[in-house]
Order: C-alpha cells, then sequence, then structure tokens
C-alpha cells in the first residue's frame, strides 16, 4: 500500500539515499552539510517542506517544495525535487508525491503548484504532461559568489 505523508526522524537514513541520487541523476554534488541542512529544514517544517511517499513501510519517493511571494496572484508553491527509486517507477509514486502537494498548497489557499524539469527528462515529463500544463518557459541561471 503506498502512503504519503510528512518525512520523520526514522526516515533521515532513506532519504538521504534517495535525494543522492536526485542529485547524481542531474550531474550535481551537494557537501554533506547541505544534506544535513535540508534535512534540518524539513523537521522544522517552516520554510521548506518535504514528504516521503512509502511502499509497504519502505520510503520510495521524495518531494521538496516551498511557498514565495508572487507578483501577480497570492503566493505560490514551487515544487523543488521530485525523485522516485528507480524500481518504482510506473506505478503512480510520483503522481501521489505531486497530488499530495498540490493538496498541501490548496488548504494553504496557493493557485498555482509548479515545477521544472530538464527538457531530456522524457520519462518525467510523460507524467508531467499529463497532470499539469507546459506553459513553454526557459529558465537561466547566474551562478553568484557567496
Amino acid at each position: 500500500m503506498l502512503r504519503v505523508g510528512k518525512l520523520v526522524e526514522g526516515d533521515r537514513t532513506e532519504w538521504e539515499v534517495l535525494f543522492r541520487a536526485y542529485i547524481d541523476f542531474y550531474k550535481r554534488t551537494l557537501s554533506q552539510e547541505m544534506y544535513d541542512r535540508a534535512w534540518n529544514e524539513f523537521q522544522k517544517d517552516t520554510r521548506m517542506h518535504a514528504l516521503g511517499a512509502k511502499l509497504d513501510g519502505r520510503l520510495v519517493g521524495i518531494t521538496h517544495f516551498l511557498i514565495h511571494a508572487n507578483t501577480s496572484s497570492a503566493d505560490v508553491c514551487y515544487l523543488q525535487d521530485l525523485f522516485t527509486a528507480s524500481d518504482v517507477r510506473g506505478k503512480g509514486v510520483a503522481r501521489a508525491l505531486i497530488e499530495a502537494v498540490a493538496d498541501w498548497a490548496r488548504e494553504r489557499k496557493c493557485p498555482r503548484v509548479y515545477w521544472q524539469t530538464q527538457e531530456s527528462n522524457a520519462t518525467a515529463r510523460l507524467l508531467y504532461d499529463k497532470v499539469a500544463v507546459n506553459r513553454g518557459f526557459i529558465r537561466y541561471d547566474i551562478e553568484l559568489d557567496a
């Protein structure tokens, strides 16, 4: 049985395995400090939020999200990260996580949930094209020395 809910302290190890796989998928690296920071923020559940999907008690999917101000509407929800274990893809885990974030945002009166993915992420886009609208935006980044 698939269940989606808040991540709890006992999920830390499985969460980090999934989050590291997500970071690897996008060919990025993070310091341990950043994993620790993210986990601590998710446990506070004030600025950044996380949900996990468990299948028969095993954490098989994660999502991270936040609310931010918007100049042309009420505050909106940004679904920043979404990842499922490779052996459960196609079994509704990602869809359940997206729906749970949408429900969470709806309860907080957000008019929209949005996210980004790489154009080449064809597998994920098959689902995304079914549950959301691609408005055709292109993302630009400026890396800053902090």
